[in-house]
């Protein structure tokens, strides 16, 4: 089964030789790796790159255990360089060692050296992109195997493939695997061994039961507005434990810094600012939230909702969720102040989006629900309801549009109808 990752390796091509270090970042097994070591090699060793101009370190790896040290990497390196052409350095897993960026920016001063290096862990990547390289810094955030690319690569029709998708995600090893078994024992082995384990390790927590509760409480309320406080509410009633607010803020910064969820803000529609409270989080891999919870909640709303929200992060754009307050009737006829969501708020550059994601849509009642929300929003931008299943896009008479998963997914410019 061959897995393409076609537009990440495009980024890669267009950066080439740019002067600049290329860090590719995402969660650990995404795919980082076999696009630097294999795709993006591929592809120089055609462009007609020798062999031995290609320098390739795997920090993660035991035989490289020596060069996590600074200084005794930055001079493998510089003895692998035999001539004045090109080189090309493919580093791996670069928050394994000490110091990194003194290495990097040192290779910055080198004319014939193009740098391409892989990091599992925001914190340790992105901010010092910022202030260690001085704008010399290139990132590239690599996801999961998109439904596309998922479905690419899939022995089956679509409706196989998305019952797959929503309930084993989009890991590329996952899809390798034939058996539903080994699916479902690889992501719950892989959840506890290698992602808790690095936060653990990496944030020097003493108490994983701890970080392990709040991740089940998480994975348990995708799509739903939470905050510390209602998650230490939680705690205190359902596992009698007295978790402060700051230690949940700081853990679940931990988790998204190891890019295992991302966080969307709520922004107020008609108040064009964001609302600090009741923020919502969303799995960067909807099998990793179900192994987590093992396979029990199979919420295919709040599922879907996650893979429309990681879609539309992996299409490059900032998503907010949304809150439009307006004036409605109640159940007694009396006009109140009401606040209705919209799923997401979706930006890049001057083009804005509102999408709401439905399951089913068939009532009147979930029309009426989805509709009313775009309806007190007060400007023209293109409102967009994703509905479960193949419906071809459609416009209704208020000019809202209506389209099936299947081709939103499928079609890279599917807002665009």
């Amino acid at each position: 089964m061959e897995i393409k990752r076609d537009a990440y390796l495009e980024q890669l091509k267009i950066r080439k030789d740019n002067g600049m270090i290329k860090i590719i970042t995402g969660i650990r097994r995404c795919g980082k790796s076999f696009l630097l070591f294999v795709l993006f090699k591929k592809y120089l060793l055609e462009s007609g790159v020798d062999n031995d101009h290609i320098i390739e370190i795997a920090l993660d790896g035991i035989e490289n255990e020596e060069l996590r040290d600074p200084k005794k990497c930055y001079q493998h390196i510089k003895d692998a360089m035999k001539d004045d052409q090109k080189y090309y350095l493919l580093l791996d897993e670069v928050q394994f060692m000490s110091r990194f960026e003194e290495v990097l920016n040192s290779l910055l001063r080198i004319s014939n050296i193009d740098v391409y290096v892989t990091g599992s862990n925001s914190k340790f990547l992105s901010s010092d992109i910022v202030t260690e390289f001085r704008g010399r810094g290139d990132e590239i955030r690599i996801y999961p195997l998109s439904f596309a690319e998922f479905y690419a690569a899939f022995d089956g029709d679509y409706d196989d493939a998305w019952e797959e998708y929503m309930i084993y995600g989009g890991l590329p090893q996952v899809v390798q695997f034939s058996v539903e078994r080994q699916k479902a024992e690889y992501l719950k082995n892989i959840f506890t061994n290698v992602y808790i384990k690095d936060v653990v390790e990496r944030n020097k927590l003493r108490n994983v039961d701890e970080i392990d509760t709040l991740v089940d409480i998480l994975a348990s309320a995708i799509g739903a507005p939470t905050n510390p406080t209602k998650i230490s509410n939680t705690f205190k009633s359902e596992r009698g434990i007295n978790y402060s607010n700051k230690t949940i803020s700081n853990h679940i910064d931990y988790l998204v810094e190891a890019f295992l969820i991302s966080k969307a803000d709520r922004y107020d529609i008609k108040g064009r600012k964001y609302v600090g409270a009741n923020l919502k989080y969303y799995f960067t891999d909807v099998g990793l939230r179900n192994a987590r919870l093992n396979f029990r909640q199979q919420e295919p709303t709040h599922i879907m909702e996650n893979i429309v929200y990681n879609e539309l992060l992996i299409r490059g754009y900032n998503v907010d969720v949304g809150i439009v307050e307006a004036y409605a009737k109640n159940d007694e006829g009396k006009t109140t102040r009401k606040q209705f969501e919209v799923d997401f708020v979706v930006n890049q550059g001057s083009q804005r989006y509102y999408i709401q994601v439905a399951y089913d849509m068939t009532s009147e009642e979930k029309q009426k629900q989805e509709f009313n929300s775009f309806r007190n929003i007060p400007d023209s931008f293109k409102k967009i309801v994703v509905v479960n299943g193949t419906k071809k896009p459609w416009r209704n008479e208020e000019g809202f549009v209506i389209m099936g998963m299947k081709y939103f997914l499928l079609n890279a410019d599917s807002l665009e109808f």
